[in-house]
């Protein structure tokens, strides 16, 4: 109950949010194609509704009807940006040009489904980025495949995480690193989903995210059971003389410097911290971390969040050197919300540790 609470209360800032922008959208496409007032007002109670109750549907009673309706309208989320982005740059340029107003609306429609197919297409293709990462004190070099911000649920499911693990299996890593968002949580989940998961022969650690706590971290580990992950929340393990210490996601400030300090951490062994928010490198380093594998930024995802991202995570996609301490942030190997991509890649990240 509280699940579906949190997640009503978050919704209805969306919908707030969407009701202006389909009120926008539509009203001046419907200026512009001479569309009658109430087709348009029918259309925005129509398409700003349906995210909202697509997602409580989902929470509540997931099936095949409720998945096509959910992914259908969180696409239509990223759609309404795009014809938003065309529709402000024909309001700048009819000042220059004369354009007929309905020429004008159906090149939006045309620009905005273009950029929104190519964002789909791009979302879909998992590209694989390699980096060389030195580190002090290992006794072998090792392969590490990081996956973040999967976000398996009603859009990406069972058959996504069976391409993540294709790709995953052709590296041949010796671990597998999770850091965060394992889940979209949003749709209840099941076993199957995570099947595939049990044919890798690398050892498999995982630490959450922000949506795997939507889900109720209870549903998660239930179903993790039956899989070869290992969930590490705030403890170190070590594998072949690496210390992978896992710290769970926490919305509160300055959370490492809490409880970091409380693990036993071998500052003469290497290690690498599994922590979803790329934040609190200075606490890493000065518990002696040499790498820390984040996510949770998308890179932004979509246009102009790429850029806007910046604003509010320093550390905010690639490769950071911080005293001697590695952060990695990944994109994300899945997408949140719109299945899209404009702007950012999903990644698949093979992290090859040498001896430094």
């Amino acid at each position: 109950m509280r699940r579906i609470i949190q997640l009503t209360l978050f919704l209805s800032v969306f919908f707030l949010g969407f009701l202006a922008l389909d009120y926008y959208i539509f009203n001046r496409l419907g200026m512009l194609l001479g569309i009658s007032q109430n087709i348009i007002i029918a259309l925005i109670i129509i398409f700003t509704a349906a995210y909202p109750v697509a997602s409580i549907l989902e929470s509540i009673a997931s099936n095949g009807f409720t998945r096509i309706v959910y992914t259908l309208s969180a696409t239509w989320l990223g759609v309404a940006l795009y014809i938003a982005y065309v529709l402000i740059a024909y309001e700048i340029l009819k000042f220059v040009f004369n354009i007929p107003p309905f020429t004008a609306g159906i090149v939006i429609l045309i620009l905005a489904a273009v950029v929104s197919a190519y964002s789909i297409i791009n979302s879909v293709y998992l590209n694989i980025k390699e980096i060389e990462i030195p580190i002090q004190n290992l006794e072998r070099e090792l392969k590490i495949v990081q996956l973040s911000d999967t976000h398996i649920g009603p859009i990406r499911n069972s058959g996504f995480m069976k391409e993540i693990v294709k790709k995953t299996e052709d590296l041949n890593p010796d671990l597998v690193l999770i850091t965060g968002d394992l889940v979209e949580g949003t749709v209840g989940l099941h076993p199957s989903m995570f099947d595939s998961i049990n044919t890798l022969k690398a050892k498999i650690f995982f630490t959450t995210g922000n949506h795997d706590m939507y889900e109720g971290l209870d549903n998660v580990f239930e179903v993790l059971k039956t899989t070869n992950i290992h969930i590490l929340e705030n403890e170190v393990v070590e594998f072949e003389g690496l210390q992978i210490v896992g710290v769970g996601y926490s919305n509160h400030g300055n959370y490492l410097k809490t409880v970091l300090p409380g693990l036993e951490i071998d500052k003469s062994k290497p290690s690498i911290l599994m922590y979803h928010v790329p934040t609190e490198i200075e606490t890493a380093n000065q518990e002696g971390i040499d790498l820390q594998l984040s996510g949770h930024t998308h890179k932004g995802q979509m246009f102009p969040f790429n850029f806007l991202g910046r604003l509010v995570f320093p550390y905010f996609n690639g490769l950071y050197d911080y005293n001697g301490t590695h952060l990695h942030v990944s994109p994300g190997t899945g997408t949140w919300g719109p299945p899209m991509r404009l702007g950012s890649k999903s990644e698949i990240t093979l992290i090859n540790l040498k001896k430094k």
